[in-house]
This record gives structure tokens, C-alpha cells and sequence, in this order.
């Protein structure tokens, strides 16, 4: 499958985006912390091993959970322009999320197409005439 490692590294660096960011997401309860966890560094691991591996379904995966991301990142953005606190860390780690959850859509995208594509074998060669010094007399 093309784009493999790309898609992997993606999914890397949202992991790390992920890590660095959980501590600065505010949340209720513990257990809504460790949801949080699951989703931002867990669920691209899993997604990694799965790409890694060579399923062309996950890299479906992949797209979805970008788009998600996505759609989360952007969410956020317009929440903390919204307030007049100002710019901070989050806002820029959202920023950045935003630019890689997009390009995992593209690179997952494509990917994904281009799975359905089959390789054009070659195909077999035509028998060779019998040669003229063979018995055989058409």
C-alpha cells in the first residue's frame, strides 16, 4: 500500500500532539480524562499497527478519525477565539493538530483509493509458430 509510512507518521505525531495536549484539557472526572486519553493517543496507535500490517480498511479508519479530529480541532480553535483570554499553547497544539488530522485525510484518502486499483500483470505470450524444420505440415 502507497503512503504507509506517511499515514504511520502521521499517526505518530498526533500521538504526541495527543500526549502533550491531555494534561491541558480540562475535564471533569478522571474518567473523562482517561477517555480522553484513549481517544487522542491510544486510538492512532491502534490505527498504526493496523495500516502497519497492511489492511486497506484501516486506512478508511484513518480518515474518519481524522475527519473527527478535525472537526474537534476546529471546534476548539473557534471556542478559544471566542473568549478574550487570548491566544495560548492549546490554541497553537490545536492549530498544528488541525494541519495533521487534514493531511491524514488526504494521504488516508488516497491511499484508500488507489487500493481498489488493481496491478496490471502481464499477461502470457502467444505460442511460437512451429518452426520449418519441424515435421509437423499445417
Amino acid at each position: 500500500m502507497r503512503h504507509t509510512w506517511t499515514i504511520i507518521g502521521l499517526l505518530a505525531g498526533l500521538c504526541l500532539i495527543g500526549a502533550t495536549t491531555t494534561p491541558l484539557i480540562p475535564a471533569a472526572t478522571d474518567a473523562g480524562r482517561i477517555g480522553w486519553q484513549f481517544y487522542l493517543i491510544a486510538v492512532p496507535l491502534i490505527l498504526a499497527g493496523l495500516v502497519w500490517v497492511g489492511w486497506s480498511w484501516t486506512v478508511m479508519a484513518c480518515v474518519i478519525y481524522g475527519t473527527v479530529g478535525l472537526a474537534l480541532d476546529l471546534a476548539t480553535i473557534a471556542s478559544i477565539l471566542g473568549k478574550e483570554n487570548g491566544i495560548g499553547t492549546l490554541f497553537l497544539f490545536s492549530v498544528l493538530s488541525g494541519c495533521v488530522n487534514f493531511s491524514l485525510i488526504l494521504f488516508g484518502g488516497r491511499a484508500f483509493l488507489r487500493s481498489f486499483q488493481a496491478t496490471v500483470l502481464p499477461g502470457s505470450h502467444p505460442p511460437n509458430p512451429p518452426s520449418p524444420s519441424s515435421s509437423a505440415q499445417p
